[in-house]
């Protein structure tokens, strides 16, 4: 599929991240409007709530975009998402007849500040990247155990927390917690010394199912409403001591990182990818029905305090073992209810080669291995001051999907109330 021209000139960059092609949904502020859903295009952000009141966007009788999310229409369903983005690409291309009324509702977007553009629901990680997988099994455990028995037949994944999802450019406290030293005899108290990002995507859940009533993976499919990029942060030495037998928890609790873009599933189908060779067959309800992986290239920056970012790796979304789709049909197969708003993280995609791998634990082979920054210093975890930043976007004819940083800069941990 070529670039689809409008008549907003930054939108046909080649290089840019939000062509009309894209149409990625977000929530912005500016000195003088509160939060709303706004409309990535080009360099500017189509006011959804000026629009809708203007009489531009007309969906449903009762108004959708009167509120700081996305939420009221994801729960529409897709015969919705679809007429909203048709609507929005006859408002937006090129030679566009109403032009003159679209245009005082387009705010800069270097005038913009971005918050979270949906009301996270439920929060599940899964496990689902192999080299990432294969990796750390490798790390704790020896390559003859690398993966658990389950790992090719489900998606692993746990409960994670909503309340600490956050959107890029939140700054981020180092936790604290219990760790444990291999050869000290009782756990000590402290900051967490081994900070960690996983490289990951988000899905997100548009339309829910019943308590009880499992669903297809076609169906699964159908629901998700879009993709965002998501950094499930991690204290590692933290996760060391506390993660058997049930799993992590404070490790994971205290900081996820999205990108402020919603891209939605409609954008991204011209980058549809097959399902990697399954070295097992999977059970009936798990197996393939088509391609619902995506061709989407991904890459993580880091900076120091005081230095300029350096690219630390580059993958691919394609190297997922288990698709969102199979991740969302194995969640709710056990009769487990899934609403509108549901975050579903991959788990870190890392590809097979050194360069490719989605978390330090991984590129410094638990701190081995350290890697060197621009300024020189060397890092086998994240210091304070830190900014990690994830990169993404699926390449087209002459255009670019991209979903916006997702950014955080550590900061000190805080001391313990007395």
């Amino acid at each position: 599929m070529p670039l689809t021209k409008s008549w907003i000139a930054a939108a046909n960059d080649p290089t840019g991240p939000f062509p009309l092609n894209n149409l990625p949904y977000g929530v912005f502020s500016t000195e003088e409007l509160p939060p709303r859903p706004g409309v990535a295009i080009g360099d500017m952000i189509l006011d959804m709530e000026e629009a809708e009141a203007a009489g531009l966007i007309a969906l449903t009788d009762d108004p959708l975009f009167d509120v700081p999310y996305w939420n009221e229409l994801m729960e529409e369903g897709p015969a919705v998402w679809a007429a909203l983005r048709e609507r929005l690409t006859a408002l937006l291309k090129d030679g566009a007849a109403e032009r003159e009324k679209v245009e005082p509702l387009l705010v800069p977007m270097a005038d913009a500040e971005l918050h979270m553009p949906f009301m996270v629901c439920e929060y599940t990680d899964f496990y689902a990247g192999r080299h990432h997988a294969t990796n750390v099994g490798t790390i704790f455990r020896g390559a003859e155990n690398a993966l658990p028995p389950n790992w090719l037949h489900i998606p692993i994944g746990y409960n994670g927390r909503a309340s600490t999802v956050v959107v890029s450019g939140t700054d981020i406290v180092r936790p604290l917690g219990q760790t444990k030293a291999p050869d000290a005899d009782a756990p000590s108290f402290g900051p967490c010394r081994r900070l960690d990002i996983e490289l990951e995507l988000g899905a997100i859940v548009g339309t829910g199912s019943d308590m009880g009533q499992p669903i297809t993976l076609d169906q699964a499919d159908a629901m998700i409403f879009g993709y965002v990029l998501l950094n499930d942060w991690s204290a590692r030495d933290i996760q060391a001591w506390e993660y058997q037998p049930l799993g992590p928890f404070q490790a994971k609790a205290f900081a996820t990182s999205i990108s402020p873009w919603i891209v939605t599933k409609a954008a991204l189908e011209p980058f549809r990818a097959p399902a990697p060779a399954r070295e097992k067959p999977l059970l009936p309800y798990l197996q393939d029905t088509g391609p619902m992986f995506y061709d989407i290239e991904l890459q993580v920056d880091m900076a120091p305090a005081e230095g300029e970012a350096k690219t630390i790796a580059r993958t691919n979304a394609r190297e997922l073992y288990y698709s969102a789709a199979q991740q969302l049909t194995h969640h709710a197969l056990c009769g487990c209810e899934m609403n509108p708003g549901d975050l579903l993280g991959s788990g870190t995609i890392s590809g097979p080669e050194k360069d490719q791998r989605g978390s330090l634990l991984e590129l410094t082979w638990s701190g081995k291995e350290p890697l060197h920054l621009s300024d020189g210093t060397a890092r086998s975890f994240i210091e304070d001051g830190d900014t990690l930043t994830l990169k993404g976007w699926s390449q087209g004819d002459g255009y670019r999907v991209g979903f916006g940083d997702c950014a955080g800069t550590i900061l000190p941990a805080p001391s313990f109330p007395k």
